[in-house]
């Protein structure tokens, strides 16, 4: 491909509604040509970070501070409503949580097509109907009758792959999927995560993967950065985290997956709950209620994060171990 995928900047991004924090000076890069997988327990900012890569956060939300710098885009915090509108869809593709949101009830897809062909100046429609029906077909779709259909004519799991096909098939270069097989069964999941790394990989894309499905990141994703009360606690290679994660939080995310082999008892819930919006401490450390490894610190120094050979962590036990 001509078109080079681009790389993404996060630096000290805070994100509130109505003056509480959802995203809390969250910096992250998207390396270009890669997928970064983002996971955490719902409520922890995740759909709200991967909203401001489109400057698409809505009131009573705001960006409060901080910059998202896209290649060749630039800083989109900065954009108006006009320049933004321009870049979605056709420069950066992103697939909703809730597909059928995102679809209109009185329009076929294929005319919700054609409609978002139009609006980016596509000259090619016949060209466009046609990339679509081919990537409904590697979904496992009939291309032809879900053009023809309305939503309610579809299923969740159809909706789902519609919402795949329409961030693809302008042909951004940057891909954000907000829980993309949340409405798959296991079959078709694994299917369309195949589809994910393949297109990924045949057109160069730059791909953002939000999920509390560790199993997804697991099978997709090249990094991984976890998140928890709108803080990233860790970031790295997903092998590496997944093999041997170092934040505690991390650490109790994967021991609370199911095995398919061994005793179902082996796998340990987390204990407590994720604060919520009202309940984010104004200081120290957002996970320390949970925390096993809880010292004096971090009931009022907020840790900040830190490098750690190919890991970056946000975690005052982590700091003490690597400086012991």
């Amino acid at each position: 491909m001509s078109k080079q995928a681009p790389g993404v900047r996060i630096d000290g991004l805070t994100v509130t509604y109505n003056n509480l924090p959802a995203v809390r000076n969250v910096s992250l890069e998207l390396p270009p040509g890669t997928i970064t997988g983002i996971v955490g327990e719902s409520g922890s900012g995740k759909s709200t970070l991967a909203l401001s890569l489109l400057n698409a956060v809505q009131p009573p939300g705001r960006i409060a501070a901080g910059s998202v710098e896209i290649d060749e885009i630039g800083n989109v915090v900065e954009f108006a409503a006009e320049q933004i509108r321009r870049v979605r869809g056709s420069q950066i593709g992103y697939v909703f949580q809730a597909a059928q949101n995102s679809l209109n009830p009185l329009k076929t897809v294929g005319k919700q097509l054609l409609d978002l062909g139009r609006s980016h100046g596509v000259e090619d429609l016949r060209g466009l109907v046609r990339d679509a029906k081919d990537l409904l077909g590697r979904m496992g779709l009939d291309g032809a009758r879900v053009l023809d259909s309305h939503q309610h004519e579809l299923s969740g799991g159809m909706r789902q792959r519609v919402g795949i096909m329409l961030a693809l098939v302008l042909n951004a270069h940057l891909v954000v999927l907000d829980e993309p097989t949340t409405a798959l069964d296991m079959i078709t999941q694994s299917t369309i995560l195949k589809i994910i790394r393949e297109v990924h990989e045949e057109r160069g894309l730059t791909t953002l993967v939000i999920t509390h499905d560790i199993g997804v990141v697991a099978e997709v994703a090249d990094r991984l950065a976890v998140m928890y009360g709108g803080r990233l606690v860790e970031q790295g290679p997903t092998r590496e985290v997944l093999a041997s994660p170092q934040h505690p939080y991390t650490r109790g995310l994967i021991r609370a997956i199911p095995r398919l082999t061994g005793d179902i008892d082996e796998a340990q819930a987390l204990p407590g709950r994720p604060p919520t919006l009202a309940t984010v401490p104004a200081e120290g450390c957002v996970f320390r209620e949970r925390c096993p490894l809880r010292m004096d610190v971090c009931d009022t120094v907020d840790p900040a994060a830190e490098a750690y050979g190919t890991r970056i962590v946000a975690c005052h036990a982590v700091k003490v171990k690597e400086h012991a």
